[in-house]
């Protein structure tokens, strides 16, 4: 999604992007959706609706961010989600972190942060306290969608309510920020988007209702590590001795992660 995003960014703006992302998206879970005959009445509407408003706040925040940061200092203070997820289970999931994970969470951060040297200034404090507040808001919505799994709320009915509503306001953001002409050939990369931006919360939100809280969030990080494989085989991009040791300490968070989880062997238990 991210590699589309860059694709598109040559003529699309970011709100733009965000409407054209939640549209399609919302097309293709509401075509599952009407195929399979799946009922979306839920007894828990307030719940979708503050996870959804919450989702797209963190990223308007993002987003915002993004244009008047350097990209890569955006996207660490994004990349906090994880560490504020960490901070709020105990409190609102009544989920008592595990030592390792907390280790793997921080040395995958510090992985993201040296493959990607965020940098700031003074005159952009205002900015970096609301990228900050994105990766808050990320937190508190993968909260809610644990939340909502343990409320038996399926995945797709999770993201239908959240692509809804990003649609809704990303429509309104759009209207009063800028508007290009569609082209026949914009519709495969935008369609192209939305799909894989839905696949992408179907598999989120399916990993946070099954999978340990934690771990979830730690391979989170690999994203980080996949858009630079992306960007070595689409755009020629050249990493250096740095960016590689942060891969590795990105590799190695995410194998403490997937350890943890393992149950001992019999020998060990023995």
């Amino acid at each position: 999604m991210g590699a589309l995003v860059k694709i598109g960014a040559q003529k699309f703006s970011a709100a733009e992007l965000v409407f054209y992302r939640s549209l399609f998206g919302l097309i293709a879970i509401w075509l599952f959706i009407a195929v399979e005959k799946l009922p979306l009445s839920t007894p828990h509407v307030t719940k979708h609706l503050s996870r959804s408003l919450i989702g797209f706040a963190s990223l308007v925040l993002f987003f915002y961010a993004i244009a008047h940061l350097p990209l890569a200092t955006a996207i660490t203070l994004n990349y906090t989600s994880p560490l504020f997820l960490a901070i709020f289970m105990p409190f609102l999931l009544h989920e008592k972190p595990k030592r390792i994970l907390l280790v793997a969470l921080v040395i995958g951060f510090i992985g993201i942060s040296v493959l990607l040297k965020p940098t700031i200034n003074q005159d952009s404090w205002l900015a970096g306290a609301l990228g900050l507040l994105s990766g808050l808001g990320a937190a508190l919505a993968y909260v809610h969608v644990k939340q909502l799994a343990q409320l038996n709320e399926p995945d797709w009915r999770t993201v239908y309510y959240f692509t809804l509503l990003s649609t809704i306001g990303a429509g309104f953001w759009m209207l009063i920020d800028t508007f290009h002409q569609l082209d026949w050939q914009d519709l495969l990369i935008l369609s192209a988007l939305g799909l894989s931006a839905t696949i992408a919360q179907l598999a989120l939100t399916r990993a946070y209702r099954t999978g340990d809280t934690l771990i979830v969030a730690s391979l989170a990080y690999v994203t980080v590590l996949l858009a630079s494989v992306f960007g070595i085989i689409w755009w020629d991009e050249h990493l250096n001795l740095d960016a590689w040791l942060a891969i590795g300490l990105i590799i190695l968070s995410g194998m403490i992660s997937i350890r943890s989880s393992q149950p001992p062997s019999s020998s060990s238990a023995k």
